[in-house]
């Protein structure tokens, strides 16, 4: 059964750091481009970070360069996000999500409000709160 599973979520002060893990199940994580999605309260899903399959190239929404980090282990057919210098505004569920037909375009993913045309797998998600 083809599935990604997010952890790692939680609460955590303004400026703090929190890993994100996306387990997959059913498909090998090096062979798919794998991205992260959030949804904060009352807002659209954005695209927030995405590495493509064959070289492992990422990619990352404005919103949250040279804070965040996604990379997969393949050993543990993983994917993570590294969410450093949180703040409040990162409030949201997040989720992981690939498409195992289309390769998702990467490029267009963290730029893209509507990124649920991209994939095809989602997880149930993760609930990131930054809060004093």
């Amino acid at each position: 059964q083809v599935q990604v599973v997010e952890s790692g979520g939680g609460l955590v002060q303004p400026g703090g750091s929190l890993r994100l893990s996306c387990a997959a199940s059913g498909f090998t994580v090096d062979y798919y481009a794998i991205g992260w999605v959030r949804q904060a309260p009352g807002k659209e899903r954005e695209g927030v970070s995405c590495i493509s399959s064959r070289y492992g190239s990422t990619y990352y929404a404005d919103s949250v360069k040279g804070r965040f980090t996604i990379s997969r282990d393949n050993a543990k057919n993983t994917v993570y996000l590294q969410m450093n210098s949180l703040k409040p505004e990162d409030t949201a569920v997040y989720y992981c999500a690939t498409d195992l037909l289309n390769e998702p375009p990467c490029a267009r993913v963290v730029v893209s409000n509507e990124p649920y045309r991209y994939f095809e797998v989602w997880g149930q998600g993760t609930l990131v709160t930054v809060s004093s």
